[in-house]
């Protein structure tokens, strides 16, 4: 008897251990859905430095609703562990210290598939933030096809510097807000296959108000930019993918653009 009573207890250990693993995965939430929300770090190996970054998902107090914040630290050792051509007039700056840092906070009602971004980026060489709200709505799937369309309006800014005319030396005046802009745009997602999807996401952005050299010119030398970004991915375990992204705009060529390989995993 005793050696039947192990087997059958071994048994159920089994089943009860498959029951476990089963619920933990479950859990889990679909990365390749732009509106998942859920607890992650990863380390990106870019053109311009390592990037790190670290999401952290929390109860928003409402049924059927989640909530992420997202913190993103970019191009760090940039001269050292980057390949930027640095004898490009645009690349010239590129050194060991962070380029940038973004902070996103996101809330999505699931029962709507709407969500809502704060998105807060700081850029370190030229000490200036842009700071927008936006609304992201989930369009029904088109086959292996998904649509997110997104706008928001947007602040940017920056601390002013003033030069002397006759000795060049420069004088922070503070932060100022030279000004506003609204954007347009999408993410979108094509499954290839179970582990394989493409992500392809345009951005417009405009500017609404502000100085004249900012509503001229505040976006590369013009009053708008088109930004594109595409990324291709491949799931390795329930927990774990790795993702090719590349950025660039109607103003910055794909060559010139920005390129990284990331590892994400997900808690």
């Amino acid at each position: 008897m005793k050696p039947k009573f192990k087997r059958n207890a071994l048994l159920i250990g089994m089943i009860a251990c498959s029951s476990l693993s089963h619920a933990e995965e479950a859990e889990l939430q679909d990365m390749s859905d732009p509106l998942a929300v859920y607890s992650t770090a990863g380390v990106g190996i870019t053109d311009k430095g390592i990037n790190i970054k670290l999401g952290q998902s929390y109860d928003v107090g409402k049924p059927g609703n989640g909530g992420m914040n997202i913190l993103e630290i970019k191009g760090i050792g940039g001269e050292a562990l980057g390949f930027r051509d640095n004898s490009k007039a645009q690349f010239k700056n590129t050194d060991n210290s962070i380029d940038s840092v973004r902070l996103r906070n996101f809330n999505v009602d699931f029962t709507n598939m709407r969500g809502r971004q704060i998105d807060v980026n700081y850029d370190v060489a030229t000490d200036s933030f842009n700071a927008s709200y936006s609304l992201i709505q989930g369009a029904p799937a088109m086959g292996r096809l998904k649509f997110y369309p997104l706008a928001g309006l947007g602040v940017n800014i920056t601390n002013e510097v003033d030069i002397d005319p006759d000795t060049g030396n420069e004088t922070q005046q503070g932060y100022k807000i030279p000004g506003t802009f609204a954007l347009v745009g999408m993410y979108s997602t094509l499954q290839i296959t179970d582990n394989i999807w493409f992500n392809y996401n345009p951005m417009y952005t405009h500017s609404l108000s502000g100085s004249d050299v900012y509503t001229e010119q505040g976006f590369g030398g013009d009053s708008n930019i088109l930004n594109h970004e595409v990324a291709l991915s491949y799931q390795i375990n329930p927990r774990t993918n790795i993702r090719y992204f590349s950025s660039w705009s109607d103003k910055v060529s794909f060559s010139d653009g920005d390129h990284r390989v990331e590892i994400n995993y997900q808690f």
